[in-house]
């Protein structure tokens, strides 16, 4: 950089939105655990006492951040089909995700949803109560549905490592587990198991919950209904 380029970056004025750019920026070319504030600074070329005029701290620092990526989901597109509405702007939200690992993390991190994020859910409930969804059904069907709905799912464990053949002794005291990895689709990067496709399983899920919703909302579902069905 030039001095009369350095000159001009000095110049922009530091504002909430730069700070934020620049702090998803160092997220993802660093990862979330090297973010600090001191460390946001420097790439900003300030003191660190400048960004608190901007950020109050760093719980505040990353409840924007969530926003930031949060907010480049795409809005919901318009038509007849809901279960086509919701499925793209899910998928949109895993783009987003994907572009931003670490963003995951601190979204569930959060103790209560941030404005973009309340947002994001109101927009999604819509979807639903647009699609037909009584306000009943898609209650149930927000919870049912969780992380997915920001494009992302937790999964019950861990598995990611070097694919390949099984250990003959794991094989041999799990054989229903060796079974199931030996017939997994290779995805290098997998989050869900040496070997599993993770886009694969995250629209198979999806899809088998949206087709589900809609088969509860042709017959009519109701929670009282299905509350009154178990009682001995």
């Amino acid at each position: 950089m030039t001095r009369q380029e350095a000159t001009h970056t000095q110049r922009i004025p530091l504002n909430r939105d730069r700070v934020l750019r620049a702090a998803v920026a160092l997220a993802d070319a660093t990862g979330i655990d090297a973010l600090s504030m001191r460390r946001l600074a420097q790439e900003l070329d300030v003191v660190p006492m400048a960004l608190y005029k901007h950020v109050a701290n760093k719980e505040e620092l990353l409840d924007g951040m969530a926003d930031a990526v949060v907010g480049e989901i795409d809005p919901p597109a318009t038509g007849p089909d809901w279960q086509h509405v919701v499925r793209a702007r899910i998928l949109s939200a895993r783009r987003v995700l994907l572009r931003h690992p670490w963003a995951a993390q601190v979204i569930e991190s959060r103790t209560a949803p941030t404005p973009a994020v309340l947002a994001h859910l109101d927009s999604m409930a819509g979807c639903f109560r647009e699609g037909g969804l009584s306000a009943d059904l898609t209650h149930h069907v927000m919870h049912a549905m969780g992380s997915r709905l920001l494009g992302f799912s937790q999964e019950l464990f861990d598995t990611s490592g070097p694919s390949g053949p099984p250990d003959p002794g794991l094989a041999a005291r799990y054989p229903h587990i060796a079974e199931l990895a030996a017939t997994a689709a290779h995805d290098e990067g997998s989050t869900v198991g040496g070997g599993c496709d993770d886009q694969f399983e995250f629209e198979f899920a999806l899809d088998l919950l949206l087709d589900g919703f809609e088969g509860l909302r042709r017959q009519g579902w109701t929670s009282a209904r299905a509350k009154g069905s178990r009682r001995p």
